[in-house]
């Protein structure tokens, strides 16, 4: 049965290869473009491939690196696009849409970050020879790609309160407010029951990448060219970290390093990594700004236009003021199941676990003041500030620390397991 899918998703490809063919006079046939992979139900083009080794080749330029070798760059963003098509062909299934109002807003947000209006960004992206349509579909992909992430990833996740507690009452738990390292890493990966051939071939390399990180070589060059991880066009950086998010043994390691170091290869097992520290901060405990704050949403729905949900929260908000009981007609129309029966309250929480849209709303509204309509990626909202506190972490705080940070030291390794299985499990043919 399976067979017999993935023969007649090869003739639905191969069926598109042909339409993508321009007929001339007397039966010329002139390619206009051409497939490089098939991947299930999808292709990636040559035009794609070009593309996007165009940004790559531009980004890397940018950093003072040197390209590596045209074949290892074409392998690398290829099966970087072979991964974003599995992907988001999955997200299509699951039937996640980005709206273009959210792109809008992402691209926006995209501007601000790099301290541009967004007509000072369109306009370096042309200097980049980049198109501003291009780089918004982009950003679209990696929005649906980060949400089927979120979605299938976590769900993988599991944390028990045993493990909770532990960490708390562990060194490592400690020292969870301590400091932050942004790190890089260079993979050189091993499948599950690598023969001992297999293994001494991976091992002499990744001592060789050593060897001339030893010497003075760039991190980041090496890492484009040779490393395997996700992160590996983007010089294998991969952010900031705690060391209790880092699994064993890179947790002490990493605690050592001075910035610019990098650990000796270590076995793990996904492979054979190492790892440099860039830049560290932190390291004192933080005072934590709380909002306790209720709100009532209302979300657009196939039967619901966005337009017929902002005119509802409209009247609401009218209701409101004209002294109506907020939490009664929270609980009559929010669309918050996490709050709608406590009357729209979110109680006390931190505006950092919000949206940016609901955290402006509530750093504009005083305490004790109802805000006006607004709308988020969740719908329409009106909310009412009770009060503002500064606090330090309490208890519940710290579990809620502990879980994130044992979700996120579980989630890169979920992540790397999750993207070699569902490579492994498409059907993918190159076509290079």
């Amino acid at each position: 049965m399976n067979s017999n899918k993935k023969l007649t998703d090869r003739l639905r490809s191969l069926l598109l290869a042909t339409l993508l063919l321009g007929s001339a006079a007397q039966g010329e046939v002139r390619p206009l473009d051409r497939i490089v992979a098939i991947i299930d139900n999808d292709v990636v083009m040559q035009t794609q491939l070009d593309r996007r080794l165009r940004e790559v080749e531009q980004t890397i330029a940018k950093r003072g690196a040197q390209l590596p070798p045209r074949d290892q760059l074409v392998s690398q963003v290829l099966e970087r696009l072979i991964l974003e098509s599995i992907q988001l062909q999955m997200g299509s299934r699951a039937g996640i849409r980005i709206g273009d109002e959210e792109l809008a807003q992402a691209m926006a947000t995209i501007a601000q970050r790099n301290g541009l209006t967004l007509e000072q960004f369109q306009a370096a992206l042309a200097r980049d020879g980049l198109s501003f349509d291009e780089a918004r579909e982009q950003v679209r992909r990696e929005m649906i790609i980060s949400r089927v992430r979120q979605r299938v990833v976590a769900d993988r996740i599991q944390i028990s309160d045993h493990e909770v507690q532990n960490f708390l009452a562990s060194d490592l738990g400690k020292l969870q407010l301590s400091e932050e390292f942004r790190l890089a890493n260079i993979t050189i990966p091993l499948p599950d029951g690598a023969p001992p051939e297999q293994i001494q071939a991976a091992e002499q390399q990744v001592l060789e990448i050593y060897r001339q990180l030893s010497d003075g070589a760039d991190f980041a060059q090496l890492a484009i060219t040779r490393s395997a991880g996700e992160t590996a066009l983007e010089g294998g950086e991969i952010g900031w970290r705690r060391a209790a998010q880092l699994p064993p043994p890179f947790d002490n390691l990493v605690s050592q390093l001075p910035v610019g170091g990098v650990t000796e290869p270590v076995r793990t097992p996904g492979g054979y990594i190492i790892i440099k520290l860039l830049e560290k901060r932190g390291g004192s405990a933080q005072i934590r700004d709380e909002v306790h704050v209720r709100h009532i949403l209302i979300k657009p729905s196939e039967i619901r236009t966005d337009i017929d949900a902002r005119r509802l929260i409209e009247r609401i908000h009218e209701r409101i003021l004209n002294g109506e009981d907020f939490a009664e007609l929270a609980k009559s129309f929010s669309e918050d199941p996490g709050s709608a029966l406590n009357g729209g309250d979110l109680n006390w929480i931190d505006p950092n676990a919000l949206v940016p849209e609901f955290r402006e709303m509530m750093a504009k509204t005083p305490a004790g003041e109802l805000s006006p309509p607004f709308k988020s990626p969740f719908g329409w909202h009106v909310l009412e500030v009770l009060g503002r506190r500064a606090t330090d972490s309490s208890t519940q705080v710290r579990e809620q620390q502990a879980m994130n940070v044992l979700r996120n030291r579980k989630y890169d390794e979920e992540l790397q397991s999750w993207l070699r299985q569902i490579r492994d499990e498409a059907y993918v043919e190159t076509k290079l």
